[in-house]
């Protein structure tokens, strides 16, 4: 088959088949004598597996990684077990920051009617809200600054002496 019916039966765009392809996750597949990439069931099920992959939330990178240690002879499962516990964990966190940010659009969908109009030249609702996240935050933006301005002189202290 050629790179279009193989992207057609695995569902991706003919450019992602040859990108695969450059960057080393497919082989690169024999040629017609006029040119033409030609694909086999292998090159299909490997199209299926980085699919798949990507799904599950790997990089390319990853998926890459695994593919290596495959063609190594090692077995990749246990690989893949510690990056899919390290995707629950990423999903984990990016829940619990969405439900934080849930929390504060309920509370300012409740609030906007109390927002004064004068309180910003564009949008008085997000206005307002960087003002109160500068107000919150400002000290530990201070605070952080300092020790960031630390680690400098420290490295420079280090290099001139």
């Amino acid at each position: 088959m050629r790179t279009g019916e193989l992207a057609d039966r695995v569902g991706v765009n003919p450019k992602t088949v040859r990108y695969y392809e450059s960057i080393g996750l497919m082989a690169q597949p024999a040629r017609t004598a006029a040119g033409y990439r030609v694909y086999g069931p292998e090159d299909q099920a490997r199209l299926v597996f980085i699919k798949t992959a990507q799904h599950l939330g790997l990089s390319l990178e990853e998926i890459g990684e695994v593919l290596a240690l495959r063609a190594a002879g090692s077995p990749p499962c246990d690989h893949v077990r510690e990056m899919l516990s390290g995707q629950v964990r990423s999903i984990g966190r990016r829940i619990a920051e969405l439900r934080r940010l849930r929390e504060e659009l309920r509370a300012l969908e409740a609030a906007i009617d109390d927002i004064p109009e004068t309180a910003g030249p564009v949008c008085r609702i997000i206005e307002h809200t960087a003002a109160q996240q500068a107000t919150a935050t400002g000290g530990a933006h201070r605070r952080e600054s300092g020790k960031r301005r630390d680690v400098q002189r420290a490295r420079h202290a280090g290099t001139s002496a």
